[in-house]
């Protein structure tokens, strides 16, 4: 009998390797590992994996998984990847007082301001996200180029103010 814990882990790896486009296609690829388990079941674990759906560099959605997040305290690692989504749909980023606002292309707002979230912490306090525009709240602590500095690491090519 093959654990959860073991199927956690394939289907992260599934995700990170084939990048499904549909909970169909996933399904099929676990099935293929020999994994009998209905879609109600993948629904549950795509869940509690914090799977989400992202729209790619041709606009179509694919399923992506959240960068190092641990899954089942000590057993499942997400591997830690690099996800080109905020230099794709990066537009411009702004500032009123201590607040930015960060304008995307329609439908990267949610996969950027996931990347900020899971990334720069120590600077912002965190992100709200529509179609195509990201609140930024940073930290008290936190200046206006602090908060640059670190999202050039995570926007590749993100102008820096003087």
């Amino acid at each position: 009998m093959i654990t959860k814990n073991r199927r956690l882990a394939i289907i992260l790896e599934l995700v990170n390797m084939h990048t499904p486009s549909s909970q169909g296609k996933l399904l099929k690829l676990l099935h293929d590992k020999g994994f009998a388990i209905t879609q109600t079941t993948l629904s549950r674990d795509i869940k509690q994996l914090k799977i989400s759906k992202i729209p790619d560099d041709k606009g179509n959605y694919i399923y992506t998984a959240p960068h190092q997040e641990t899954i089942s305290p000590g057993r499942v690692f997400i591997k830690d990847k690099v996800l080109p989504l905020s230099n794709r749909g990066f537009l411009s980023i702004e500032f009123s007082n201590n607040l930015g606002v960060i304008k995307t292309r329609p439908g990267y707002a949610n996969g950027i301001a996931s990347d900020i979230d899971n990334l720069a912490s120590s600077a912002i306090l965190g992100t709200i996200a529509g179609e195509k525009t990201v609140l930024l709240i940073p930290r008290e602590e936190a200046t206006r180029q602090d908060v640059l500095d670190i999202l050039a690491k995570i926007i590749p090519g993100l102008r820096k103010e003087n």
